[in-house]
């Protein structure tokens, strides 16, 4: 019986091997393949709030690699609050969208500045696109976002998104940066959406259990309301729900989706560039399972 069971373990992540090798072909041959990469807070800033120089470094090093293998990138970057309560304390009592307003002013002055002097050492040109919820609802303010975007990325320029908090009020506002990032995958027609986190995928419990096993694939009609929580992430305003939910509605839409963990050293060069089996959960599209 265990013999039965380790060759049907073995044949699966062999049959997944061959599956994102066939991927990687697939995303080399296309001539302008996009490919939307999504980092959350907890990647970008350490425990005390400010930004982690040395992660966001070997992500942007990550982002060159994909780059000069032919990819175009789109960046949706969150950061920008956590970044600015990080560098700047007040005395004065803020309510919250005082504070996101104050914190996000100030922390995406420094974050898109960290990211400019960064990709400058591999002579690529970064554009800031701030957003609201707004211009994906007012069809002349989307035409007029996506042309944005298609020029920079038509002149080798990557757009580094995130939404605007200065100006957004809760009705108005994204769930999180996971919602934004399926919304301009959809816009920029993305074949591959990756969200990167610090843990490695879905698992089937909470990561502080030893017991938890990762779930490396899911299918459009796997059900995961058991494993699934309400947690958010200790700087952002996102969770394992959110991620779930923007992959499973992309994955509907024919998008690849891989929640990776960004703490993996190259992390995406080893699973977009290398096909290598590393841990992280993969949405499979409905078009292809």
């Amino acid at each position: 019986m265990r013999t039965l069971v380790a060759n049907a373990v073995r044949k699966k992540a062999f049959r997944r091997q061959i599956k994102t090798y066939l991927w990687t072909i697939q995303l080399q041959q296309q001539s302008k393949g996009r490919i939307v990469v999504k980092v959350g807070s907890n990647i970008l800033t350490r425990p005390d709030g400010r930004l982690d120089i040395t992660r966001m470094s070997s992500l942007v090093d990550q982002i060159a690699a994909l780059r000069e293998s032919g990819y175009e990138v789109i960046l949706v970057t969150s950061g920008a609050v956590a970044c600015g309560r990080g560098e700047f304390h007040t005395d004065r009592d803020l309510d919250s969208v005082e504070q996101r307003q104050l914190f996000s002013a100030m922390g995406q002055a420094k974050l898109i500045d960290q990211y400019y002097t960064l990709f400058r050492e591999y002579g690529i040109h970064v554009g800031q696109v701030l957003t609201t919820k707004d211009n994906f609802l007012q069809q002349r303010m989307y035409s007029n976002q996506k042309a944005c975007m298609e020029i920079m990325l038509s002149n080798g320029v990557i757009p580094i998104v995130n939404e605007n908090d200065t100006v957004c009020v809760e009705e108005l506002m994204f769930t999180d940066n996971d919602e934004l990032s399926g919304l301009i995958s959809k816009m920029l027609g993305a074949h591959t959406l990756v969200l990167v986190t610090n843990i490695d995928g879905v698992l089937t419990g909470s990561p502080s259990n030893p017991s938890s096993v990762l779930l490396r694939e899911i299918l459009p009609d796997e059900d995961l309301s058991s494993y699934i929580k309400t947690e958010k992430s200790g700087f952002g305003r996102g969770g394992m729900l959110s991620k779930c939910a923007t992959a499973r509605k992309m994955a509907s839409e024919g998008v690849r989706v891989l929640i990776v963990n960004g703490k993996r050293p190259d992390i995406l060069r080893d699973i977009l560039l290398e096909g290598r089996d590393i841990p992280h959960t993969e949405f499979i599209p409905e078009s292809h399972a």
